[in-house]
């Protein structure tokens, strides 16, 4: 039912209201509004629909959907995509430097097409490891009413009896890379036809899933609508509900900043830690942080991650997909067995427009579903997710110990600078049992980008070396990662950091129960080699991705390239 709406205070009625605004209203006019829809609130309704990848393929029919749901609430939607870049493509070669500069490309774009056409509201559908958080950050970033929604996870591949996703695949190339009986380059091609069986993101707790938890849990998404995979046309209602949702929120004036809170923060990490999520949530939890003024870096996200169980026996250091997850009651079912035990912030508002505490009320625990265990019997104490800070890493670093079977490592370091020179190392097999393998170079002002290494952490654990060597980098590691893999060291080797100085042969000690990495140097050792150091050149010295590395921050902060909040003149929403 259509009703009056008093536009004195949204930002459209900048080009929708008065005579001077004529010219304006005919474009919408051409694009077959009435005067009617242009009266409405304008609702910018942004997906990262593409053809890269079966991450995005889903996202304009659930756009569409959002639309449907806008309509109904008495709102007017303007569609629009921006880009991804998808890491499973970009993966293992320079395409990667790409991924990084992604996010803040996607929030720089929502954020231009908003302010330029004056929307009223944000709905944003993404799919894929970077558009999930740059959505988030761009709808903090505006500050007017905002859902998000997940486009879904893939379904399964079905290989020999067995689930398998695409981790499957990049640890099968290490395989065969080492000569494995078990996998013949047959197997291979007959496995990479079977790993991706359809639309949506990878269905592990890598980055997007985990994201999309993150979503949920800190009140951007409607519960439960992370659940369902791509594929499922009932993800449909979902996107629906979401559209509806988002007028709600123009009608009661529910903002992003107001769910964002610092406790909402904090519940968002203990759902990355209970789900032993990607160590890719440390970076993008302080990036969108930055954007509402929450102090939340990686020293803040690892004290939660310190103090939450780990429940959710989910790939890759574990059993099951985002699809069992979704099954098993999804983030509520985890969310309610959390509150029950008082270990989240009850009192979060949602896009709800109702608390955490509220939502979960209707919520009863399934004591038949394996996938999420209860806090009372945990798969261990202490989440999933591990900071560490010592002298390699002073400002800091993340491992994902869900599923490692020892959390100590000392051994002598094996130096690569580049992602590219310790690959070939791997798949030649040129390197020791006890090895601690150091990536540098890669950080997000070296690398350029921050690439992920997925390619050879997964060669190393298809060539059984998973717990027999450690791997560090000032870079990131995928969400899909498995194995003794320390990633976001800083400061970066390009700003002189600790991980820059170590040679072939140093001594390094990681204890990820004490949260420790430390290099047996002693400070004037590393000082005496900090005279003698040079920065690395790039080969990056134009366009985005010199941009990028110019403009940008350390990781232990996000890893962003504007001052955020604490810039910030005005508020987009306030215009």
């Amino acid at each position: 039912m259509s009703k009056t709406w008093d536009k004195s205070r949204l930002p459209s009625r900048h080009v929708t209201e008065g005579p001077e605004r004529a010219p304006h209203r005919s474009y919408y006019y051409a694009m077959g509004l009435s005067t009617k829809d242009i009266k409405k609130p304008f609702v910018g309704v942004a997906s990262c629909w593409n053809e890269a990848a079966p991450c995005n393929t889903a996202l304009m029919r659930q756009a569409h959907a959002v639309s449907e749901g806008v309509k109904a609430g008495d709102g007017t939607p303007r569609e629009f995509c921006t880009i991804t870049v998808t890491d499973g493509i970009a993966m293992g070669h320079e395409g990667m430097r790409s991924s990084l500069v992604s996010r803040e490309v996607i929030a720089d774009s929502v954020e231009l097409t908003m302010r330029g056409h004056s929307y009223d509201a944000l709905v944003g559908v993404a799919g894929c490891d970077k558009s999930l958080p740059g959505m988030m950050m761009a709808m903090l970033r505006l500050n007017v009413p905002s859902v998000f929604l997940y486009g879904g996870s893939i379904m399964p591949g079905q290989f020999e009896g067995k689930d398998v996703t695409v981790l499957d695949v990049f640890e099968a190339v290490g395989a065969h890379a080492a000569g494995s009986q078990g996998m013949s380059e047959e197997k291979l091609t007959a496995l990479e036809k079977i790993a991706c069986p359809g639309d949506g993101a990878c269905g592990g707790q890598f980055t997007a899933n985990t994201m999309a938890c993150v979503s949920e849990a800190i009140g951007l998404a409607l519960p439960l609508s992370s659940a369902l995979p791509a594929p499922y046309l009932d993800r449909d209602a979902y996107a629906v509900a979401s559209g509806e949702a988002v007028m709600a929120l123009v009608a009661s004036g529910l903002r992003p900043r107001d769910i964002c809170t610092r406790e909402a923060f904090e519940n968002a990490a203990i759902v990355v830690a209970a789900t032993g999520g990607s160590t890719n949530a440390a970076l993008h939890l302080p990036a969108m942080a930055n954007e509402c003024g929450v102090e939340f870096t990686l020293r803040h996200v690892a004290e939660v991650f310190q103090r939450t169980p780990y429940l959710a026996d989910l790939k890759p250091g574990g059993n099951y997909v985002a699809k069992d997850m979704g099954e098993a009651g999804g983030v509520p079912m985890l969310m309610k067995t959390l509150d029950e035990a008082g270990l989240i912030h009850r009192d979060c508002m949602t896009v709800t427009g109702k608390s955490w505490g509220d939502n979960l009320e209707d919520v009863k625990w399934d004591e038949t579903q394996k996938v999420i265990y209860p806090v009372s019997n945990p798969l261990s104490p202490t989440g999933g997710v591990v900071g560490l800070w010592g002298t390699l890493a002073p400002d800091g670093a993340i491992v994902k110990v869900a599923g490692l079977k020892k959390l100590q490592f000392t051994g002598p370091a094996r130096v690569f600078d580049g992602e590219a020179a310790c690959f070939e190392a791997v798949t030649t097999r040129d390197y020791n049992s006890g090895d601690v393998l150091v990536i540098r170079y890669e950080g997000p002002k070296g690398g350029p980008g921050m690439r992920e290494m997925l390619s050879t952490t997964a060669a190393i654990y298809g060539q059984d070396m998973g717990d027999d060597v450690a791997l560090i980098t000032d870079g990131r590691f995928s969400g899909a990662t498995r194995g003794f893999c320390i990633g976001h060291v800083g400061p970066e080797a390009a700003d002189g950091g600790p991980i820059g100085l170590i040679e072939d042969g140093d001594i390094i000690t990681i204890d990820a129960e004490t949260g420790t990495i430390d290099v047996h140097l002693t400070p004037a050792e590393l000082e005496d080699r900090k005279r003698n150091w040079t920065p690395r050149k790039t080969l990056y010295g134009s366009g985005a991705i010199e941009k990028f590395a110019r403009l940008v921050g350390p990781a232990h902060e996000g890893a962003v390239t504007h001052p955020g909040f604490s810039g910030e003149g005005h508020v987009y929403a306030d215009i």
